[in-house]
């Protein structure tokens, strides 16, 4: 029985869990962005932001081959101004360039509610009533954790010492969880705190 939960495509879910190395690009230097990387150092996907792109609010997922997989913008105008929500669309990228809203995401406004959890919604809609993931702890400190609206723990962050601080981190995705849709939600995270996919 395939127990997959894909989000941009079943090919980025695992049977088993999945370490997920993170390296953030300096934005001076190659655009910002980030570069993840399996365990093996084989890269799985590529991050571009602003530096990159062009754009602010807008993100783009790219698989280890360089194709683009998931185009993410953050939602503007005059209504989004006045909300005390931010909110993110995720759209799938297909071979044509045509996308498709596969999930959206929310965040209270920084100056509103520190803190707070970050929903996310799948699209079209799942068996969860108000939400389908939840994002708590902290993005900044390299600790936090994806569940989904079971409680069930999706995915988690962590630092690695080690290595070089807040520029190297990892993520372990669940089993049958959506790996670029996970690192697809690590990219609206860092924009939100500011840090390399934001100019």
């Amino acid at each position: 029985m395939d127990n997959s939960i894909p989000v941009v495509s079943k090919i980025f879910c695992s049977g088993t869990p999945t370490m997920l190395m993170i390296r953030r690009r300096p934005i001076v230097v190659n655009g910002g962005g980030f570069v993840v990387t399996d365990v093996s150092h084989n890269v799985v996907f590529v991050i571009d932001g602003c530096g990159i792109l062009g754009s602010k609010g807008e993100l783009m997922v790219k698989d280890g081959e360089g194709e683009p997989i998931l185009f993410i913008s953050k939602k503007g105008g005059i209504v989004q101004a006045l909300s005390t929500r931010n909110k993110w669309n995720g759209y799938s990228m297909d071979y044509q360039g045509k996308d498709k809203l596969v999930f959206s995401l929310t965040d209270l406004k920084s100056c509103i509610a520190q803190g707070a959890p970050i929903r996310i919604h799948i699209e079209p809609k799942r068996h969860c009533k108000s939400w389908d993931f939840e994002i708590g702890g902290s993005f900044a400190d390299r600790n936090c954790t994806i569940v989904d609206c079971t409680r069930k723990i999706v995915a988690q962050m962590g630092r690695k010492e080690q290595i070089g601080g807040k520029d190297f981190y990892h993520v372990e995705v669940q089993s049958g969880y959506d790996q670029a849709f996970i690192i697809g939600v690590m990219a609206i995270l860092d924009n939100i705190h500011g840090e390399s996919t934001r100019c």
